[in-house]
């Protein structure tokens, strides 16, 4: 009988907590992506090679995360929302950004059928989500207003860069806006304010626009980041094409970058992959990319610094050179939430392009096999 009265009385609970709030709602999700066994090439000065669990400790693909969501509906077609998430890496435990508790997303915002969606806080760029749908296979085909990524820890992640802030990939401080049309026109804006007493300064704005026309979706940004003083300025258009189960995709960034007395940096990037799904659990990858950086000053370590956020040393010089990366994997899905997967890249530096995680060789091989897995 006592077991009888204590079903019904959690039945009851349950009915009345969503009953009461039936148009709220607040999920808990996450990602887990652990590669291992993982191999780098030149891993260190003497040119010596590394086996272990990740690049660096970190997963070749995607970040592992948890996070809480939610939404409210409060009329009118509009509800409030919010999401708040944070990394991890599976090799130690450690948070991803020490001292950050939430260091993929901090926001509020509220969305609406008529006029979009708005969200203020820790955020990613629009640039960066704007340019998701080509700058690697891995994404969405289609533009949403979700925020998008590309992959995490290997030697194809720098393009992503070109998309950045003054403060990274995220906005800090960050205002977007974003609107799916029902034409399929996408338009998105965002503004970083600095937080500082000049209105202008660590300051970032961006401006998209793209079209989903089902089997082809195209996109493209302007970026305007204001760096302790230097102005930096990107572009960039790209789009993919769905033949069956074969998906193109395609994209060029061009950058500009102010370095002072040492004049103007001058990149230009570009990225084709192909994305090949069959029927069945399997599906592949391939891609390329080709960095071309002209005018360059290096930053202290003596390296190419990353686009918008990377500091310069105005006594290096100016350098020119490109870097080149062909990657490629394939993953076998054991069901809609898990998938194991092998993978590799292959780097080469060209002229006066350098990277630190090459430690003075002009090439360097990946390779990995890992499992990822969503709740």
């Amino acid at each position: 009988m006592k077991k009888k009265y204590l079903a019904l009385a959690v039945t009851a609970g349950a009915f009345a907590a969503t009953g009461a709030h039936a148009q709220s709602s607040v999920q808990l999700y996450g990602l887990i992506d652990l590669s291992v066994p993982t191999y780098q090439s030149h891993a260190n000065a003497n040119g010596d090679h590394v086996i272990g669990m990740g690049i660096g400790g970190e997963p070749w693909f995607s970040g592992s995360r948890w996070g809480l969501k939610g939404a409210e509906d409060i009329g009118a077609g509009s509800k409030i929302i919010f999401r708040l998430e944070s990394e991890y890496r599976m090799s130690d435990g450690q948070m991803e950004d020490p001292g950050q508790i939430f260091d993929r997303d901090a926001w509020v915002g509220i969305q609406n059928d008529t006029f979009g969606k708005i969200t203020a806080g820790f955020q990613n760029t629009i640039a960066r989500d704007a340019s998701t749908i080509y700058g690697d296979p891995y994404g969405t085909a289609s533009l949403t207003t979700e925020e998008g990524g590309w992959t995490n820890a290997n030697n194809f992640k720098q393009m992503i860069f070109y998309a950045a802030s003054a403060t990274g990939t995220r906005y800090n401080n960050g205002v977007a806006w974003k609107k799916l049309f029902d034409n399929g026109i996408f338009a998105s804006a965002g503004y970083a304010f600095g937080n500082s007493t000049s209105f202008g300064s660590n300051s970032n704005y961006q401006a998209a626009l793209g079209y989903n026309g089902g089997p082809f979706n195209v996109s493209s940004f302007y970026s305007h980041v204001n760096r302790v003083g230097f102005t930096n300025q990107s572009f960039s258009v790209g789009g993919n094409y769905t033949f069956g189960i074969l998906r193109a995709n395609a994209g060029y960034f061009r950058y500009l970058g102010n370095q002072g007395d040492l004049g103007q940096r001058q990149d230009n990037a570009f990225t084709v992959s192909l994305k090949l799904s069959p029927k069945g659990p399997f599906d592949y990858e391939l891609g390329y990319q080709q960095m071309r950086t002209k005018n360059a000053a290096y930053n202290s370590d003596g390296d190419i610094p990353n686009a918008n956020i990377g500091a310069f040393d105005p006594t290096s010089g100016l350098h020119n050179g490109y870097k080149e990366t062909l990657y490629w994997s394939a993953f076998y899905h054991l069901s809609k939430r898990t998938e194991v997967y092998l993978a590799g890249d292959y780097m080469r530096l060209h002229g006066g392009y350098t990277v630190g995680t090459t430690f003075g060789a002009t090439n360097q091989l990946e390779l990995t096999s890992g499992v990822r897995t969503r709740f």
